[in-house]
């Protein structure tokens, strides 16, 4: 009769502790730094306008909502120059890019630039994106 109360006691004990690690963890992660790295390709000929867009309206609207631009690049591969833009975005936590983001899309000001950027057609083909965490090794720790 000990070894079952035991053996309860045992997984009941295992079932706070992986409970309280799994909380404690999903803290951490929403209350960690989060750098999100974006890829942007170009519909063909219009990288110029997306540099534009981005030079003249879009950093500064990410800006009004939260969101740190840490660079833009672009690829020393040649043909992957002609049509793509890279950048590195900081939010304080996954949950603030999250609403940054929402907050930026539903912009007025965002939806005149968007518009008004794709009268011709639209000048963004794909979007890739990443969100990511420092290492406890890296500079930007």
């Amino acid at each position: 009769m000990r070894r079952p109360l035991k053996s309860a006691l045992t997984s009941l004990s295992l079932l706070i502790v992986g409970f309280w690690a799994s909380t404690f963890l999903t803290t951490l992660a929403q209350d960690q730094v989060v750098y999100e790295l974006r890829t942007y390709t170009a519909t063909p000929g219009n990288l110029d306008k997306l540099h534009a867009r981005f030079r003249d309206h879009t950093t500064r609207i990410f800006r009004k909502h939260g969101m740190e631009v840490m660079g833009y690049w672009t690829p020393t591969d040649a043909e992957k120059a002609a049509n793509t833009l890279i950048y590195v975005l900081k939010h304080n936590s996954r949950e603030a890019a999250d609403a940054s983001w929402a907050a930026f899309i539903a912009d007025p000001e965002w939806t005149v630039v968007a518009e008004a950027s794709n009268a011709d057609g639209p000048i963004l083909g794909r979007i890739e994106n990443e969100y990511m965490i420092a290492t406890d090794y890296s500079p930007l720790q």
